[in-house]
């Protein structure tokens, strides 16, 4: 079985489906939050794959992480010009590898998970529901939460193959100690 160094970045024909995950992400999350297109640009933010990542934002096991970065507005000389910048990760290698292990799923419903997840998570960052520097417990809690509200945006879309997704994140809808216990 490859490992997932074998595994390399997305073909551009896999972008463009990343890129189609992303509008229907970006849509179904503003819809979700009852957010405006302004209010929706606020949150700084970008999507990059494995092949415009950092090497110190590539890791292995996550299928995207979250990258917190402070940006600065060009006209702004004060600090009042700062904010957060977030940069979703997604990990092709990471994804690539349940791709061939789970024929049931493929990209663009799982993509669509992963990109949901992630924006809810900075639509709660942004919203000061969440801190981003939580402690391990809570990041815990928060990731629960947010998987719950993603399979709660994503049920009642009707895209080919996300029942299958549904179906392979279903753990985090269980009881947190049942989780660790299992």
């Amino acid at each position: 079985m490859p490992t997932h160094a074998e595994f390399g970045p997305f073909s551009a024909h896999q972008i463009k489906i990343v890129n189609r995950t992303v509008s229907l992400a970006e849509e179904l999350v503003s819809d979700h939050y009852k957010m405006s297109a302004s209010q929706w640009l606020r949150p700084k933010y970008d999507v990059k794959t494995l092949i415009d990542l950092k090497p110190e934002e590539i890791v292995y096991g996550p299928f995207a992480q979250i990258v917190r970065y402070e940006g600065h507005r060009k006209d702004a000389a004060l600090s009042s010009g700062v904010f957060d910048y977030y940069k979703i990760c997604l990990q092709d290698h990471a994804i690539h590898e349940v791709l061939q292990d789970s024929p049931a799923i493929s990209l663009f419903p799982f993509c669509l998970y992963i990109i949901t997840h992630e924006l809810i998570h900075i639509v709660r960052f942004s919203k000061f529901l969440q801190s981003f520097d939580a402690s391990p417990q809570e990041k815990l809690n928060e990731e629960k939460r947010v998987h719950e509200n993603t399979h709660k945006i994503l049920k009642p879309i009707k895209v080919s193959g996300l029942s299958a997704v549904l179906e392979f994140y279903s753990k985090w809808r269980q009881p947190l100690e049942d989780m660790c216990s299992g």
